[in-house]
C-alpha cells in the first residue's frame, strides 16, 4: 500500500509578536539593583548547551547574548564575559529557509542549517570565561581533568576547548570557576546524563556501558562532589533541575502529527498503525496506533522528522543514511515503510513504553540528589521540572501568559523552544533568568527587577525572515492555528 500525503512537520505561529529587536542597549537594567545579601562582583555560570545559550542546533553570538546568565548579569549590572562565536555559529545555525503558502494562509515553515561557520570572538580573555556552559557537557566533565583539547577530539565536540581553552585557568570547569573567586554562581547541569539516551531513542547512553542513562548513584556521587567543591569557594548558589521530557517539543512533535496524518487510513480500515521497533528488536514488535502516537504513550523523536514523509513507501532510506552494511536480518524494504511489520519505524527514533519509564526514573532520582544537594549546602534550587510541565499543562487552557505572551511547549509554535526543538528561544532564556531571579530575590532578600519577556525577542530568524519578506505581514496578522494544513 502507497502512502504519499505530503507531511507536514514544521509549523509557526503568529510571528508579529516575535520581531524584536538584537540589540540589548535598549534593555538597560534599572540602576543599582538591590541584590540583598547576594554578591555578583565576580558572577559565574556552570553547565551545558542551556547554560551557554546554545540555540537553533548551533552556538552563535545572537542567541549567547540572550543565555540566561547573561540576562542575570544585566539585571545586576555584573561582569559577564561568554566565549562568543560570530554568526552563523558553530554549526551554521538553522534558519527558516521559507514559507509555503496556501490559500493565504502559511501552510509550514521549511528549516534549513546555514552553510557558514563562526568564528571564537574573544578567546583571548586573560581569564575563566564568567558562562562557563559546555554545550555537550555532562556531570562528569565538570570535574574531569582530560586536556581539552584532547577531549575535544575524543568526544567530537569542539566546544570543550573554545570554552575551557588551556588548564591554566583550572584543570577542569570547576577548578576554572573556582579560579575566578566566584561570589555567586549558578548550575545547570545533568540534562545530558538523560538527553544522550533519549535523544537517540534509547540507542546509546551516558552510562559505564554506553547504553543507558548515566547511573544513578554515580550521579549522586558526583553531583555531591561538585556542590561541595561549590560550597567551598564560599559563593552563594543556585542550582537548576531536569525537565521532563513530555514538555520538550523534540520528543512531542513527530509523533502526534504523524497520527494526524495517517488517521484517514486508519478511519477507513486501511491500517491500523505505524509499526515500529522496540528496544532490541529488529523487525516490529509494536503497533502505534491514532491514540497511541498523539498522547506519546509512544514518542517519535524530532530526528526522524525527513522520514516521515516516506511513511508507506517502499524503501530503506535510514538503512543507507546510517551506514548499514547490510541490511538487518528480516528487513524487508521493498514493503511499506512503517506500515509493514518488515519494515518498521526505527528503534533509532522511537522511545517505547519501557525506555520511557527508564528516562523518568532517571530524571526523578537526578532531581532527588539536585534538591538533595541543594537543600545540604543552603543552595537555592530553581524547580525547572515544575515550570516548564506548567506550562505544558496550561496549553489545555490555551497556554500561560507571560508579559502579555502566550507561551507553550509545542515545536515553533509554542515560542518557549526554538528551531531544535529542545534549546530555548531567547525569550525561552528570559523566562528561566526570571525564575532564577524569584529564587536569589527570596533566599537573599533582594529585589532583583523581573526581565521583562516581551522586550526579547522570540525566534530570532523567524523575525528576520518577516524583515527579508515585508509582503508576508498580511498573513502573519491574520494568522491563526487552525489555518495550518498536515
Amino acid at each position: 500500500m502507497k502512502f504519499n500525503k505530503i507531511f507536514v512537520l514544521f509549523i509557526s505561529v503568529l510571528l508579529i509578536a516575535l520581531v524584536g529587536c538584537e540589540d540589548r542597549s535598549d534593555l538597560t537594567a534599572p540602576e543599582a539593583p538591590n541584590t540583598g545579601t547576594a554578591d555578583f562582583s565576580s558572577f559565574v555560570s556552570i553547565g551545558n548547551s542551556l547554560t551557554a545559550g546554545f540555540a537553533d542546533n548551533s552556538l552563535y553570538e545572537s542567541a549567547q547574548v540572550y543565555s540566561f546568565g547573561n540576562q542575570i548579569a544585566e539585571a545586576v549590572g555584573a561582569q559577564y564575559v561568554q566565549p562568543l562565536v560570530s554568526d552563523p555559529g558553530l554549526p551554521g545555525r538553522l534558519e527558516v529557509d521559507r514559507f509555503i503558502i496556501q490559500d493565504g494562509s502559511i501552510a509550514s515553515v521549511v528549516l534549513t542549517q546555514n552553510t557558514g561557520l563562526g568564528a571564537a570572538l574573544n578567546s583571548s580573555h586573560a581569564a575563566p570565561f564568567n558562562n562557563l556552559g559546555v554545550p555537550g557537557a555532562i556531570l562528569y566533565d565538570l570535574v574531569d581533568e582530560t586536556s581539552f583539547a584532547q577531549k575535544a577530539v575524543d568526544r567530537g565536540n569542539p566546544y570543550f576547548q573554545l570554552v575551557l581553552r588551556d588548564a591554566q585557568f583550572g584543570a577542569s570547569i570547576v577548578k576554572q570557576a573556582a579560579n575566578l573567586s566566584p561570589t555567586f554562581i549558578t548550575m545547570w547541569i545533568g540534562n545530558n546524563d538523560v538527553l544522550g539516551y533519549a535523544t537517540s531513542g534509547g540507542t546509546s547512553g551516558t552510562d559505564a556501558t554506553g547504553k543507558l542513562p548515566t547511573d544513578l548513584t554515580v550521579f549522586s556521587a558526583l553531583y555531591n562532589q561538585v556542590g561541595a567543591a561549590l560550597a567551598a569557594t564560599g559563593a552563594k548558589v543556585v542550582v537548576a533541575n531536569i525537565p521532563d521530557i513530555n514538555a520538550i517539543p523534540f520528543f512531542n512533535t513527530v509523533g502526534p502529527l504523524v497520527g494526524v496524518t495517517i488517521k484517514p487510513l486508519i478511519d477507513a480500515g486501511q491500517i491500523a498503525g505505524v509499526y515500529y521497533q522496540k528496544h532490541g528488536e529488529t523487525v516490529a514488535s509494536g503497533l502505534a496506533d491514532f491514540n497511541t502516537l498523539v498522547s506519546g504513550a509512544i514518542k517519535f523523536t524530532l530526528v526522524g522528522t525527513e522520514y516521515a514523509s516516506l511513511i508507506g513507501q517502499p524503501g530503506g532510506k535510514f538503512y543507507v543514511d546510517y551506514g548499514y552494511p547490510a541490511l538487518p536480518a528480516g528487513i524487508d524494504t521493498t514493503q511499506p515503510f512503517g506500515l509493514h511489520p518488515q519494515n518498521p519505524w526505527p528503534d533509532a527514533f522511537t522511545l517505547d513504553a519501557d525506555e520511557q519509564s527508564t528516562i523518568a526514573t532517571h530524571v526523578a532520582g537526578f532531581n532527588s540528589t539536585i534538591s538533595s544537594v541543594a537543600t545540604n549546602n543552603n543552595f537555592g534550587l530553581v524547580d525547572v521540572n515544575s515550570i516548564f510541565g506548567q506550562i505544558k499543562a496550561s496549553e489545555a487552557t490555551g497556554g500561560t501568559t507571560i508579559d502579555g505572551i502566550i507561551f507553550t511547549t509545542q515545536f515553533l509554535s509554542g515560542g518557549l523552544f526554538g528551531l531544535d526543538g529542545v534549546h530555548p528561544t531567547a525569550q525561552g532564556q528570559a523566562v528561566v533568568a526570571n525564575e532564577f531571579i524569584k529564587v536569589i530575590n527570596s533566599k537573599w532578600s533582594a529585589s532583583i527587577p523581573h526581565i521583562n519577556v516581551s522586550e526579547i525577542p522570540g525566534t530570532i530568524f523567524l523575525a528576520k525572515t518577516i524583515e527579508k519578506h515585508p509582503h508576508l505581514i498580511p498573513i502573519f496578522e491574520n494568522l491563526k492555528l487552525e489555518d495550518f494544513t498536515f
